[in-house]
């Protein structure tokens, strides 16, 4: 079982962070991972994107063309990673930022409204990567949610650690968004 995804954005929306804590999440469950990450030389608003490969056995190379998965929280990203969706594949898209729908019938698409359920229910727009990264799981299966949650913990500095129960809640909220 290899699953091989991309999560695309501008930075400061968290997609690095995603891809790391869910590829931490899966070596604790004793998967091969591999982390690729890709971004401008601007600290926010420049492109940024990384690849996360977990398989049950070694995996040959970091680089992918094609994704099983696609999470995209910008329109540029939608526009480049939509075509490169493996046929069957899923792509999500954050749907409160960008508003032209994905136009492909041969993928399943799921469109999450993190940045206004981030905003609105939760009151902390950061989060909006844990929304999605709550959808991910549930519609993939590839890691549990325990682990994420356990990721989370021993990656993030311990004077952060009062945001755990918000980003269990996050991560809640985006399960209950695809189930």
């Amino acid at each position: 079982m290899l699953q091989e995804m991309i999560f695309a954005g501008f930075g400061g929306q968290g997609v690095l962070s995603m891809g790391s804590i869910l590829a931490y999440a899966a070596m604790k469950e004793g998967k091969d991972v591999t982390w690729y990450p890709s971004y401008g030389p601007e600290m926010r608003g420049g492109t940024a994107n990384c690849t996360v490969n977990i398989s049950d056995q070694p995996i040959s190379s970091p680089v992918v063309n094609e994704y099983d998965l696609s999470i995209v929280l910008n329109l540029p990203s939608l526009k480049k990673f939509e075509p490169k969706t493996k046929k069957g594949g899923i792509l999500i898209w954050e749907n409160t930022i960008i508003k032209q729908k994905p136009e492909r019938d041969d993928i399943r698409i799921y469109g999450i409204p993190a940045v206004e359920k981030a905003s609105n229910e939760l009151k902390n727009v950061k989060v909006m990567n844990m929304i999605m990264l709550g959808a991910l799981v549930t519609l993939n299966q590839i890691v549990k949610i325990d682990s994420l949650m356990k990721a989370l913990e021993d990656t993030l500095p311990e004077r952060y650690h009062h945001l755990l129960p918000l980003n269990q809640k996050a991560l809640e909220l985006g399960m209950s968004l695809v189930s």
